[in-house]
């Protein structure tokens, strides 16, 4: 960690988060001093954008191209070689410590404690005649509950992936700085519980109530009341969990399920739910389609410029198509993961399974989350999808994929990367918080709490099997009837699949403890096309290296090089 004292260097990085209907005042900012910033309102706002840049997104920006999907059972990488590969093949240690977030965050949790010790009670004389002083001053004072939010989810980044880390809530010098030892896990923990807490009374609403300056929508890219609740909530589930809970203490799951409960009840209010389609959470339009952003509860608004970007879409489209290069693709694993149209997973008796014919009848996100062989993907395509040995778009062209699927979800399958196509662009958003992800951790902790898929807890409504049946309905999928530790097979499935590359696999496999039983071998499928045209499905088993050491990263060895008061993380 470096840090400079009133003078703050931020990254412009040529993006931009957004709210849902006004884009945000970009600025891009160099090195900026507070008599800079403090002179106008233009400034400081630039200077909060400049904080949400700070909010996690992969769109195969994770590693050079891959994402994070990669180091888990969802996904391989298509392009031999990437620096994913370190997260399984042994390459990972203290001196490769997969460091971005460690830097990235401390860099935010810098902004945000900068902007909290320095650019409270600004007056903005000059423009105090102005018509809307009013309102920019509205605007202004909700900025330091921004902060303070960011500032938490920060740490819960931090704290998710390194366990303890030094706690630092105000500007430092770098010096002193160097010298913060580790706070524990539920001293951060309690710390981002805590600042949720006190501003979540504070911060606005609803940013379609902004005084006079009414936006007329949400502003899901945009911390609100709904955003902190979101927050505190799921960093108690985290600090439930078994990787954090080492004793087992069953009353932190009641505390993040009523977190949850208090979550719900700020939805209704505002008039959040689930969206009526989930392909509707990673359409272009979730920037300003009310319908889709009922589901948003905070997320990453990413584009480049006007009409958008095509990140997700140039790391990911299948080889053998105009501009694309292979990338992140679904694995037999999650394939697998999808239950057929009854109810029934692909192995058990009844399912009218036919591996024949392997994707037939099967839950409908499957089709909108893998693309498989014979697929017209992307949408814009003719043709239909070869994934087969020796099809236009499967081995052994370089960089096709090695599972046999490529990935559809995130991606907006109507942009074109032809050298002649118009439609090359569009906006993008990344799922860090929503209600089908909220519907589905308030199941995990009742359920780990009571022991019961059925038991309804005091002042709740809702119990976790009618929470994870809200979710599989929306999809078209019938109740899960299963009770006991076939509820929790059941639950952990349907995590995987609802949940399948929006960033959550990596850390809930970790926080469980489970990384022998899920991340210790990827399944591909290696088609093969016979003289009449019919299919052969091979599937081959991939070992990957797992070592328990591996739940929570190593603290980069750089730092503590910096820092003799840092202790590294145990087997590292």
């Amino acid at each position: 960690m470096k840090t400079k004292y009133m003078i703050l260097p931020l990254v412009a990085l040529g993006i931009a988060v957004t709210s849902c209907k006004d884009d945000m005042d970009y600025h891009e900012y160099s090195i900026v001093d507070k008599d800079f910033i403090e002179k106008n309102f233009g400034n400081v706002g630039g200077f909060m954008t400049d904080l949400y840049n700070t909010v996690e997104y992969d769109f195969g920006n994770f590693s050079s191209g891959a994402m994070q999907a990669a180091a888990t059972d969802e996904a391989e990488y298509s392009k031999i070689g990437n620096s994913i590969e370190d997260f399984y093949n042994g390459g990972w240690t203290a001196t490769n410590a997969k460091s971005t977030n460690w830097t990235n965050m401390y860099t935010g949790i810098q902004s945000a404690n900068h902007y909290i010790d320095f650019f409270q009670g600004l007056k903005f004389d000059d423009y105090e005649l102005n018509p809307d002083y009013a309102q920019q001053m509205y605007r202004y004072e909700n900025y330091v509950y921004e902060a303070r939010f960011l500032r938490a989810y920060y740490y819960f980044v931090l704290v998710r992936q390194y366990g303890g880390v030094p706690l630092i809530d105000h500007q430092m010098a770098a010096g002193e700085v160097n010298t913060m030892s580790r706070n524990t896990s539920d001293e951060i923990y309690e710390f981002i519980i805590k600042e949720c807490d006190e501003i979540k009374d504070k911060i606005i609403r609803n940013y379609a109530d902004l005084g006079s300056m009414a936006l007329g929508q949400t502003e899901s890219g945009r911390a609100g009341k709904i955003a902190v609740l979101a927050l505190r909530a799921r960093a108690a589930l985290y600090w439930a969990s078994p990787l954090f809970n080492p004793n087992g203490d069953k009353e932190r799951y009641k505390k993040a399920a009523d977190y949850y409960k208090d979550l719900f009840d700020e939805c209704q209010y505002q008039g959040k739910g689930l969206t009526a389609k989930y392909t509707n959470l990673w359409d272009a339009n979730s920037f300003n389609d009310p319908a889709i952003d009922k589901e948003l509860l905070f997320c990453r608004r990413y584009y480049k410029n006007a009409s958008g970007d095509n990140l997700v879409e140039t790391n990911n489209y299948p080889v053998g198509i105009e501009g694309g290069t292979g990338g992140t693709c679904p694995t037999q694993n999650l394939v697998d993961a999808y239950d057929m149209l009854n109810g029934k997973s692909i192995n058990e008796a009844g399912s009218g399974y036919d591996p024949k014919n392997p994707y037939a009848n099967r839950d409908p996100r499957l089709a909108a989350t893998v693309a498989v062989n014979g697929d017209v993907w992307p949408s814009y395509q003719k043709n239909k999808l070869q994934t087969y040995y020796g099809g236009t778009n499967g081995q052994p062209l370089s960089g096709a994929t090695t599972t046999g699927y490529y990935l559809k979800k995130l991606c907006n399958g109507a942009i074109d990367l032809s050298a002649s196509s118009k439609y090359k662009e569009s906006r993008h958003t990344y799922l860090n918080f929503r209600y089908g992800g909220a519907l589905l951790d308030y199941a995990e902790a009742v359920y780990q709490y009571t022991g019961s898929a059925d038991v309804t807890l005091p002042g709740h409504t809702m119990t976790a099997r009618q929470a994870v049946n809200q979710v599989r309905n929306r999809a078209g999928m019938p109740d899960v009837t299963e009770t006991g530790d076939a509820f929790w097979t059941k639950y952990q499935n349907e995590r995987f699949v609802e949940l399948a590359f929006e960033g959550h696999r990596f850390w809930d496999v970790r926080r469980w403890k489970e990384g022998k039983k899920f991340f210790t071998s990827i399944t591909r499928m290696n088609i093969i096309q016979n003289a009449d045209g019919s299919f052969t499905y091979n599937p081959q088993q991939v070992s990957r290296q797992w070592d328990e050491r591996n739940n929570l990263f190593p603290i980069p060895q750089t730092e503590i090089s910096k820092n003799g008061n840092l202790v590294q993380n145990p087997g590292w």
